[in-house]
């Protein structure tokens, strides 16, 4: 199974029955899918626990004042069976402008806002919005 589409997949679930948060097994690609997830104010906190092979990424996840979720859609685009790149010039908007795109791009991963910014193509890994 593809390692990042479970931890969306998990993300996903545990806000459609309201938990407070959600546990994934760590990788560095997960954490930092994670950080910009935090960082673009999609999930409230992200934190690194456990030690060795019990490492884990515990997600606090965000809702609204009416207890809705934050995140309203995930899609990951880019699978370990049909990886997905492209260039700063074919990048689109994700909903409008209400979501955001997780590009890896030669200087790590990024929103696709920043690595227009920065002029960096790379590899699609999802879109949240």
């Amino acid at each position: 199974m593809d390692p990042i589409s479970n931890m969306l997949t998990s993300i996903k679930n545990a806000q459609a029955v309201g938990k407070e948060t959600v546990d994934v097994p760590f990788s560095n690609l997960k954490f930092e899918i994670a950080k910009i997830l935090e960082k673009e104010k999609f999930i409230e906190k992200v934190e690194k626990k456990g030690r060795k092979i019990k490492k884990i990424i515990e997600i606090t996840l965000k809702y609204d004042e009416k207890k809705k979720p934050v995140i309203s859609g995930l899609k990951r685009i880019s699978k370990p069976g049909q990886k997905i790149y492209l260039s700063v010039k074919k990048f689109k908007r994700v909903r409008g402008g209400y979501g955001i795109a997780i590009i890896s791009t030669s200087k790590g991963l990024m929103p696709d806002k920043e690595a227009k910014k920065q002029k960096l193509g790379g590899e699609i890994i999802c879109e949240i919005w």
